[in-house]
């Protein structure tokens, strides 16, 4: 007697790739779109910003002006100090950087590698006061820093700004994690104390992560307008954030002018994601392969 066996319907081949190629379609639309809507307005800034005597913002949106000038620009510049406001964020927005990095590598290097009491403790209460709003904190940090000199001067912000590494701890921390023990044993035999390993080693490992750090901590203090505001009364201390919002008038406001003004400010911030963006992509994508 014979046994009949059924195979299963299997779709043909080229079903299956229509079907590929079709959902491989959608995603790119899907992308597309989603650029589209984030450039869109970046692109309206753009054109606003070389229109002449743009008072009243052109409604339908126009990205090509009809009579382009670069006099917003020269006035952006030339006007409300910005000049001394673009130095004052360089260095401040680097210092406070810098700080903010060196701070997060070295706690989460501790946190990592190392046993210690309270450990657990004082890292997640560091990342605790990731959901607290900032402004929360406004008045009891604004007595603190008045109490200890660090108001209407340029280290008040860096150190403010530097203090604010609880994102950076938390994303290098597992990086440091996944670096084998061996190596730090190795590195021990061969007479390395905890800083050399630390330099020497652990840095090196974690590039991509401290690029990716570095990126984050630039942007959030370049951009930083609240505590600049009410920490500093001197205009020569003003930062862009500050500096730009001074073009704003009850008179009448050129939105040509500050959208000049913002598109000058947002140079550096695109100068460092090209500066790091090998790194940047290389730490997410490995982020991503770890989760």
């Amino acid at each position: 007697m014979s046994t009949i066996i059924e195979v299963p319907h299997l779709p043909k081949r080229g079903k299956v790739d229509l079907w590929r190629a079709g959902g491989r379609v959608l995603v790119y639309l899907l992308l597309l779109a989603g650029a589209l809507v984030m450039l869109l307005p970046f692109a309206y800034m753009v054109g606003i910003s070389f229109s002449p005597n743009a008072y009243i913002l052109p409604s339908p949106a126009e990205i090509i002006p009809a009579h382009p000038t670069l006099s917003n620009y020269m006035s952006a510049w030339t006007d409300n100090n910005f000049g001394q406001a673009f130095f004052n964020s360089a260095i401040v927005a680097s210092s406070a950087t810098l700080l903010s990095v060196l701070l997060s590598a070295t706690l989460s290097f501790a946190f990592a590698r190392y046993q210690f009491p309270g450990r657990n403790i004082l890292f997640y209460g560091m990342l605790a006061t990731m959901t607290v709003p900032g402004i929360v904190l406004i008045i009891p940090q604004f007595v603190l820093a008045s109490r200890l000199g660090l108001t209407n001067n340029r280290l008040g912000l860096i150190v403010v700004y530097g203090a604010g590494m609880a994102f950076g701890v938390y994303m290098l921390k597992g990086f440091f994690e996944e670096i084998p023990q061996e190596l730090f044993d190795a590195a021990a035999i061969d007479g390395c104390g905890i800083l050399r390993t630390f330099w020497s080693i652990a840095l090196p490992l974690a590039r991509p992560a401290l690029a990716a750090v570095t990126i984050f901590s630039f942007a959030a203090n370049w951009e930083e307008f609240t505590w600049a505001t009410i920490s500093t009364n001197d205009a020569s201390l003003y930062t862009l954030p500050v500096a730009i919002q001074q073009y704003y008038s009850a008179h009448g406001t050129n939105w040509g002018i500050i959208f000049a003004a913002s598109v000058l400010a947002i140079l550096p911030e695109i100068l460092v994601f090209l500066v790091f963006q090998r790194q940047f992509v290389s730490g997410l994508r490995s982020g991503g392969m770890k989760g």
